[in-house]
């Protein structure tokens, strides 16, 4: 995927720069990688973006996708006026936010299934709901000296070779993945959302307040929220497809009610109607 679009965590995605400069945007690189087998249990893909000659800002929009992310970018960003660091990982995001990047960068994007964060990097999900943790201070990393290989590593592929070794390790040694949350979401997600939560409760034969404490543990919201996700995601994707098609086409494939439950729901998790995004999107693609 190298169209110039892009969303963090989604397997399409859209960015933006804070000005609209066409040099900008003929500098910069981006790409979506397949996750090497050894760790592709655990990794849907990864995001690479690369600018060695800006002028402006870089604004990486943060929307809803399902899936936790560890983030490396070799510069120092911001997220919500708040400083992000080198090394970030990140939770479940319901609203939607911008990480901001100043100057020359590279950025490496791991994105993981969501059952992946708690096994991973030991977290409850519901800690980094909607929140972002320095991974710099987390004992793996720091034993590993990922941020230090990191910012010294010569080229792209090293950093990659780094983070998909650290991420090996991680698996190496984790804790054993729940099978019914890995079963429940890995259904919800396949089907865009669009799997009965009562259908998969019953084949995992537990209770519903079982069921909820399982997402809220494992992944950090709950079922309902996760399916909401996996159905607006689907819908996203379909409309970065094909950005002419009609509303109430892609609505309707995807399982809303009508074209304005679609639009209500893009807005929630974006912060822009549907024809809002594609306006500002449209601005910033040659």
């Amino acid at each position: 995927m190298t169209d110039g679009r892009f969303v963090l965590g989604a397997s399409r995605t859209s960015l933006w720069d804070g000005e609209q400069r066409p040099s900008d945007r003929m500098t910069m690189k981006a790409q979506f990688i397949l996750p090497p087998f050894a760790i592709s249990r655990c990794v849907k893909n990864i995001l690479v973006v690369e600018d060695a000659h800006r002028s402006s800002d870089f604004i990486l929009p943060l929307f809803a996708n399902g899936a936790p992310t560890l983030v490396f970018q070799s510069v120092k960003a911001s997220r919500n006026g708040k400083p992000v660091g080198h090394l970030t990982l990140y939770g479940q995001l319901i609203a939607p936010s911008d990480l901001v990047i100043k100057g020359d960068f590279t950025l490496i994007a791991y994105f993981f299934y969501p059952y992946a964060l708690r096994s991973l990097f030991d977290v409850s999900g519901a800690e980094l709901t909607d929140e972002h943790a320095d991974l710099h201070f987390l004992k793996a990393a720091t034993d590993f000296s990922l941020q230090e290989k990191l910012l010294n590593a010569p080229a792209l592929k090293d950093r990659l070779e780094e983070m998909t070794t650290f991420i090996q390790k991680l698996m190496e040694r984790k804790a054993a993945d729940d099978k019914k949350i890995v079963f429940a979401t890995t259904e919800i997600l396949k089907n865009n959302g669009l799997r009965q939560l009562t259908d998969i409760r019953q084949e995992l034969n537990v209770s519903e307040r079982t069921f909820q404490r399982l997402f809220e543990l494992n992944v950090g919201i709950s079922p309902k929220m996760y399916r909401r996700i996996c159905q607006f995601d689907a819908a996203f994707q379909a409309l970065h497809l094909d950005p002419k098609a009609k509303l109430s086409d892609i609505a309707y494939q995807n399982g809303f009610a009508d074209q304005s439950h679609f639009i209500r729901v893009f807005k929630e998790f974006t912060g822009f109607t549907p024809s809002q995004y594609l306006d500002r999107l449209s601005q910033y693609i040659p």
